[in-house]
């Protein structure tokens, strides 16, 4: 019982400190829409996102990983017979994790090297300026990582050249995000149109966060539950606290931060390492704590004030 509790709590922060930045660029867009638009998108929004963008992304990357159990199938089986799961997943456990952990370092070497954001540390700002070599990185990364794979199992140097793809193919689809939120602002398009941008972007950054749960537990319903409560307070955030959190500076270092440890973690695992329930559940507090007090120490060195 208290392991469970851990991890979903665990799993708690880190959907939320991984949604910051959606949360963000949805209370701002939210706001250049009239109030029966914004009331549509934080109740049907708000269930598409987490019953079913995350309710059904954590049965699909398993279902990935175990193509012999249909999917219904799969569902059901989760709910009235998870020992059956349990014992498919740990067969299947290495190819999951290693496809997840290498899409996960992706986002952070892409973060570090790409991203503009607010440095917390100098060197950030150094490798940020050093941002043509990030595909050489990834190339060295994703080499290393296969070569190693092959010697263990040809299937899963398959997984690891799959999480490298599922990076690719959403960066380009969070690129594209980018360059249409520059348009949302415009008076020409429709509401329905922003509604929709939302929704996608939504979907787009629920992918880090389910696959990032996995690192927690390999539980699907101490993942639905966890990711779900996240959700929703991302969605309270959203609505009501979106002002205070986005003067937390550097709220988006800590989840990157996250992502890239968790990331770790899974590649490790799947090469047989072993870590104890609570490694990633403290790991992310540690995270958030360090990025908080950071945020907390800029604000007042700026002479703004932050209700805490």
């Amino acid at each position: 019982m208290l392991q469970s509790l851990v991890v979903i709590f665990g799993l708690v922060v880190f959907e939320v400190i991984s949604s910051v930045d959606n949360a963000i660029v949805n209370a701002h867009v939210l706001k250049t829409l009239p109030e029966k638009y914004r009331k549509f998108f934080l109740f049907w929004g708000l269930l598409l996102a987490v019953f079913v963008v995350r309710g059904v992304l954590p049965f699909l990357i398993v279902w990935l990983a175990n193509t012999n159990i249909p999917l219904p199938e799969l569902m059901r089986l989760v709910f009235t017979e998870p020992d059956k799961v349990s014992a498919a997943l740990e067969h299947s456990k290495p190819l999951l994790l290693l496809a997840g952990g290498v899409y996960l370092v992706f986002v952070f070497l892409g973060w570090l090297f790409m991203e503009e954001k607010k440095y917390a540390f100098f060197v950030e700002h150094f490798i940020h300026r050093q941002s043509v070599w990030f595909y050489a990185f990834a190339s060295i990364f994703i080499t290393k990582v296969i070569a190693l794979a092959v010697r263990e199992n040809p299937i899963l140097a398959l997984s690891a050249s799959i999480g490298a793809t599922a990076f690719f193919v959403t960066d380009g689809f969070r690129r594209n995000a980018e360059e249409t939120e520059k348009k949302l602002h415009t008076a020409h398009l429709s509401a329905w149109s922003k509604l929709l941008y939302l929704e996608v972007l939504d979907a787009s950054f629920s992918i880090d966060g389910v696959i990032g749960a996995f690192a927690f537990t390999l539980s699907v319903v101490l993942i639905l539950i966890g990711n779900g409560i996240g959700a929703l307070v991302v969605r309270e955030v959203t609505v009501r606290g979106i002002d205070v959190i986005s003067k937390f500076a550097y709220l988006k270092n800590g989840a990157m931060y996250s992502i890239g440890m968790l990331g770790g973690l899974m590649v490790l695992e799947s090469f047989g390492r072993e870590f104890g329930f609570w490694v990633a559940p403290l790991n992310t507090v540690l995270l958030l704590a360090l990025f908080l007090g950071l945020s907390i120490r800029e604000s007042q060195l700026a002479k703004v004030k932050i209700p805490v």
